[in-house]
């Protein structure tokens, strides 16, 4: 590869998923120079245009500050593909499509008959990513499931929480944007594939395995000692103190975390050497773990007198390991953020001129991704169906007089 090329320039994705995990995988694909063309239903398109998170000036039923920062670098289309005509029009993308990518729930695309066998049809060498709750296999492959749902089912729930407390959860939508990298990431290994052998792929993608995956120690755990891991807050067994301590301000909080006997000494000297570092509870660190409650809580009078941003980087430079907890405000305004060039601006008429996140790595030689703003619903449908699929003004119009395409 060329220093002036990016790595997935000449790659053409149809992008049939919603919502947010697979959008964040056709966000780094699409940032990569693949070609997405994302595709919506006409009359019911992707659920975040309204999300609540609305751009001022913005029509909150069609551009909402989610869709924007997960759907820039693609091209928009609409396609009713439960129509006869519209699965006809879906086949037809797929056709001139090196990779397929879906997130729906089992049965939708199975209904609509644009499974990868059908797509194999019209393109043997298709890859096709299915990104699903549980997977398109197994007894429970058609239970509804949301993110929180998919957080209990995991055992992730299981494990969060503090310590000596009942199992909590998490907020938001941890998996999702996991599930999104996994998704990302099939397609470069299937693509990569393809390039070696000719032949093509379907990916079966599971949420459910994609947050398993991230806390293996525990079912090592439980397959080496038959022990049932569970919250332990932010404590670990390797290290004291390890946990989030307050500090001066509303909800200003910051994430120390000593493993060993010199960061343990950098931080007495950071604190000034008070007398209770000396007390022989804390003398190495298997005593300092075993009572590790009392510890954090004398840490805890003591950073809650400071200011969480610059204790931070009096820690940091002292060699211990911490972090302020930012919030999102915090993280924007980071001079580190900025020096990496980490918030992308881009323009758009309706929006006007906002950022987004870019891909997070660089490359050198770069460039470093292909950004423009988020489509409007169907704001490319007469590029894609005539430029790409090459259908005529008459064929277009008698798709939008069936309500097939917008």
């Amino acid at each position: 590869m060329s220093g002036t090329r990016l790595p997935l320039e000449g790659i053409t994705i149809a992008d049939f998923s919603w919502v947010l995990a697979g959008p964040r995988a056709t966000e780094y694909l699409g940032a990569m120079g693949a070609r997405i063309i994302k595709i919506e239903g006409p009359y019911r398109p992707d659920q975040f245009r309204s999300s609540p998170i609305e751009i001022p000036g913005a029509d909150s039923e069609k551009y909402s500050a989610t869709f924007w920062s997960l759907n820039y670098s693609k091209l928009g289309c609409t396609i009713d593909f439960t129509q006869p005509k519209g699965r006809e029009l879906a086949l037809k993308l797929a056709a001139v499509c090196d990779v397929v990518i879906e997130n729906y729930a089992y049965g939708v695309m199975e209904k609509a008959r644009l499974t990868y066998e059908d797509f194999r049809q019209v393109n043997p060498e298709i890859i096709m990513v299915a990104g699903s709750a549980l997977g398109k296999t197994g007894p429970s492959k058609a239970h509804v499931t949301y993110g929180a749902l998919l957080h209990a089912f995991s055992g992730l729930n299981s494990v969060t929480g503090y310590e000596g407390e009942p199992s909590g959860t998490l907020g938001g939508t941890f998996t999702d944007p996991l599930t999104g990298a996994t998704l990302a990431l099939a397609v470069l290994a299937a693509v990569w594939r393809r390039r070696r052998t000719g032949r093509g792929q379907f990916v079966d993608a599971a949420m459910s395995e994609t947050t398993i995956n991230q806390f293996p120690e525990a079912f090592l755990d439980y397959t080496v000692n038959g022990r049932v891991g569970g919250p332990q807050g932010n404590s670990e067994a390797s290290g004291a103190p390890h946990g989030c301590y307050p500090c001066r301000g509303e909800n200003r909080w910051i994430a120390i975390a000593v493993r060993n006997q010199p960061q343990w000494e950098a931080l007495c000297g950071v604190l000034g050497d008070p007398e209770w570092t000396r007390d022989p509870r804390f003398t190495d660190q298997y005593q300092r773990w075993c009572h590790r409650a009392a510890l954090g809580a004398l840490v805890a009078g003591w950073t809650q007198q400071q200011d969480a941003i610059d204790l931070m980087h009096r820690l940091q430079r002292a060699g211990v390991p911490a972090g302020a907890t930012y919030h999102s405000g915090d993280v924007l305004a980071d001079a580190h953020h900025r020096a990496r060039g980490f918030l992308v601006p881009l323009e758009q008429e309706i929006v006007g001129r906002k950022p987004v996140l870019r891909l997070p790595w660089l490359l050198d030689p770069g460039p470093n991704g292909n950004y423009f703003p988020a489509p409007l619903l169907g704001q490319h449908n007469d590029f894609v169906f005539r430029e790409i699929l090459g259908l005529s003004a008459p064929e277009l119009e008698e798709l939008r007089a069936g309500k097939v395409i917008l």
